[in-house]
């Protein structure tokens, strides 16, 4: 049971620079004990929250008070790229918590098999960093967290590379857990199976509503609140017209009469002024089209042979594929077996045994974004790829993912994972390519976009390599083969 309340936010208001607004006022608390889940649309500022609560971002005005000595520990949604090149063992005495009197952990070792074990992952401590999957970097990053034995543990993300498997154990570990968690995840039937409740930060408002009760709870509670302020809104609405037509008439007939029109003009205007905001849905992506490449003839990629990853040693496995237009490919394999590092030389054009024809177009939605530059704004990423399409054709595709006003001019590397995400896709839309490659693309999207995304790719017609671990997303899109990587 939750107990004293050990986080809370008092009128507590955020903006990142001018003009972008993220809390406006907002109060909540988290109690000990308790498992939250913080959802909201790409973009609102979850991960913002996490920020604030740790201290690494600052209030604009309000305060947030945490319990005397409380400890906290966050597991990021990726591995920061400086620490990419360390060993296993530098990577966790980063993130260590060193006891008093001592300058760093002396007995490590023993503490990070015991975090691994937690996470089922079994690595050698000189290991780099680098050379685990995103699925195993995910796993990594829940393992530093988990080693700081902190209070509260702060959970960014954590479904996100995981496989089937990986999934259920994390989700079996947040069950019997019996410390605070907070976690951003845009995965409802994860939060469902652990949560006490909801923080929705609300993207139009900036407001946080607090919701008891797991997911689907909150869902029928956030729809029976917006039918009831409907309804409400709709009498109101009623009332106010037929004060106005009654107005109208008695205005007609002059005289003392003009002043009872008056009044009840001014009621009309009051009871529409009593109509409340309707709590806003989030938006959901228009519904878009990847169009392919044209003039596409006979095999568009051929392999005879695949990377892969066996007993922790690289090794070349035989198959015989051959993707022509409008051939969807599912390629699947438990964490670690080499699935991202075969798309990633797939579309680099240096996979063994593979061939793809020479002019295709190549579309590669990576799961880090590392294939987007940073340092560009999102139309100049956009227009880079553009081919001829004006500034109002660019903006006009932008808008369709939700980027819309200033975030076209914001540098790529301050969007939030799910709106880098969103910019992936718009490129895909300007680039038109002959053969499509997507390494995990549901990962930090709002569960909103996804169907939209899966229609889009279902419908694709040029050639496409798919790697998935969300079974309900692929069961919406057109695969025509499957290749297992563990098989």
């Amino acid at each position: 049971m939750a107990g004293e309340a050990i986080i809370r936010f008092e009128k507590a208001a955020f903006d990142y620079g001018h003009n972008k607004p993220i809390l406006a006022g907002v109060d909540f608390s988290i109690r000990r004990g308790a498992k939250i889940a913080i959802m909201g649309q790409n973009g609102a500022g979850k991960s913002t929250i996490f920020q604030l609560i740790v201290g690494a971002l600052k209030l604009e005005t309000g305060s947030i008070h945490l319990a005397p000595r409380l400890t906290i520990a966050i597991a990021r949604q990726v591995i920061p790229r400086d620490q990419l090149d360390l060993t296993v063992r530098e990577f966790f005495e980063a993130y260590a918590r060193i006891p008093e009197g001592q300058d760093k952990v002396y007995d490590i070792d023993p503490k990070i098999d015991a975090v691994l074990e937690v996470v089922n992952l079994h690595a050698g401590h000189d290991r780099i960093i680098r050379s685990f999957s995103g699925g195993q970097q995910a796993r990594l990053l829940l393992a530093s967290a988990l080693i700081q034995e902190a209070d509260v543990l702060l959970l960014d993300e954590p479904t996100n590379n995981l496989d089937k498997a990986g999934i259920a154990h994390l989700r079996q570990f947040l069950i019997d857990y019996k410390k605070t968690v907070i976690v951003v995840s845009h995965d409802a039937d994860f939060l469902n199976a652990f949560t006490h409740g909801v923080l929705y930060l609300d993207l139009h408002t900036k407001k946080i509503e607090q919701y008891q009760g797991n997911y689907l709870n909150v869902v029928e509670q956030i729809t029976a609140r917006i039918e009831k302020e409907n309804s409400a809104n709709a009498r109101l609405a009623k009332e106010a017209i037929e004060k106005k037509e009654k107005a109208n008439f008695f205005a007609m007939k002059g005289g003392r009469l003009r002043l009872l029109a008056k009044r009840m003009r001014e009621d009309a205007a009051e009871m529409e002024e009593s109509q409340m905001d309707v709590r806003k849905e989030d938006k959901t992506i228009r519904s878009f089209t990847i169009p392919a490449q044209e003039d596409l003839i006979g095999n568009i990629v051929a392999l005879t042979s695949v990377g892969i990853i066996k007993g922790h040693k690289a090794v070349q496995r035989k198959v015989e594929i051959a993707l022509q237009k409008n051939r969807h490919l599912l390629l699947a394999g438990p964490n670690g077996i080499g699935k991202s590092t075969l798309l990633e030389a797939l579309a680099s054009g240096k996979a063994k045994g593979a061939q793809i024809t020479a002019g295709v177009t190549v579309g590669y939605y990576r799961q880090d974004f590392s294939t987007l530059n940073f340092e560009d704004t999102v139309y100049q990423s956009l227009q880079s790829v553009a081919k001829g399409l004006g500034e109002q054709e660019i903006r006009s595709i932008a808008a369709g993912f939700l980027i819309t006003g200033d975030t076209i001019f914001t540098k790529i590397g301050s969007l939030s994972e799910g709106q880098k995400g969103l910019v992936a896709f718009a490129r895909l839309v300007m680039q038109r390519p002959g053969l499509l490659i997507l390494d995990e693309p549901t990962n930090h999207i709002n569960f909103r976009h996804l169907p939209v995304i899966a229609q889009a790719l279902d419908q694709y017609r040029g050639a496409m390599i798919l790697v998935s671990h969300v079974p309900e997303f692929v069961s919406q899109i057109r695969i025509d083969e499957t290749l297992d990587l563990g098989e």
